[in-house]
């Protein structure tokens, strides 16, 4: 039989008016901890300095850097690490990171966390901009993960094929700023986590640099593919409407084995 054992740390003894700060869960079959979770909260009061101490969770650990602001009418709104494919960057909540740190997070394991305060250091006006540029019309960038109010009112972000194969081939040709940054990106790429849709049922000798990206029913996956002759593709592959995520996964993965055949037989 399992246990989970769940210990909550908060500012004080007194309900009324403390706040939690952190939460912690550990999965135990008496002998052992199977799985854990542990996240920390913004309590919205301030933690006495003798808490600090007792804890170790500061101030300056909680106090922000999980909230951001909804595009819709300026409310705040915080991240959780329960809805997000990345768990480890809410436990650096407080520390300082690189960019390259938190960009890396966003690509190889579509770090929501990631995602928002890269949009908020670079700004959605200028991410369009710069898709713009490139060639990439429709696309476009509105706001960050998880503002639920945005979503609401049907101010969501929203991509084509046809943009994402743009991009990409810019990428593949090293024309995104320069080579040397566009080989960093693809670098990047190829260390991709999630793997289930374009790299998954192609032969092992043949190197992806891909990014996945799903939501309820809808399930993406667009990137480049490295042949061993030298010759590289880039390939898009976007389903919607498909309720059972595992379905979808399979067959895109499916088409995307047809595609390589298809490359690979005109040589």
């Amino acid at each position: 039989m399992l246990y989970a054992i769940v210990d909550i740390e908060t500012t004080g003894g007194y309900a009324a008016a403390n706040g939690i700060t952190e939460i912690a869960v550990f999965v135990t079959d008496g002998m052992q901890v199977i799985q854990e979770f542990h996240t920390l909260l913004n309590p919205y009061y301030t933690i006495p300095r003798y808490v600090e101490a007792l804890t170790g969770i500061t101030n300056e650990m909680v106090e922000s850097e999980r909230d951001f602001k909804s595009i819709a009418d300026g409310s705040i709104y915080s991240m959780d690490s329960a809805n997000d494919s990345e768990k480890d960057l809410y436990l650096r909540i407080g520390t300082k990171l690189p960019v390259q740190n938190i960009l890396y997070r966003m690509i190889t394991k579509s770090s929501n966390f990631s995602t928002n305060l890269m949009v908020e250091l670079v700004g959605a006006k200028n991410v369009n901009n710069t898709m713009r540029s490139l060639g990439a019309k429709d696309i476009q960038v509105l706001r960050g993960v998880e503002d639920g109010k945005a979503f609401d009112l049907g101010m969501n972000n929203t991509v084509t094929a046809y943009d994402l194969m743009v991009i990409f081939e810019h990428i593949a040709n090293g024309t995104v700023v320069n080579k040397k940054a566009c080989d960093a990106m693809i670098k990047v790429l190829m260390d991709q986590y999630f793997r289930e849709i374009i790299p998954a049922k192609l032969p092992a000798d043949v190197k992806t640099a891909t990014k996945s990206g799903s939501i309820d029913k809808i399930c993406h996956d667009s990137g480049i593919v490295f042949l061993p002759d030298g010759r590289k593709y880039v390939v898009v592959l976007l389903s919607r409407g498909i309720a059972d995520q595992k379905s979808s996964t399979e067959t895109l993965a499916t088409v995307s084995r047809i595609i390589y055949d298809q490359v690979v037989s005109k040589n």
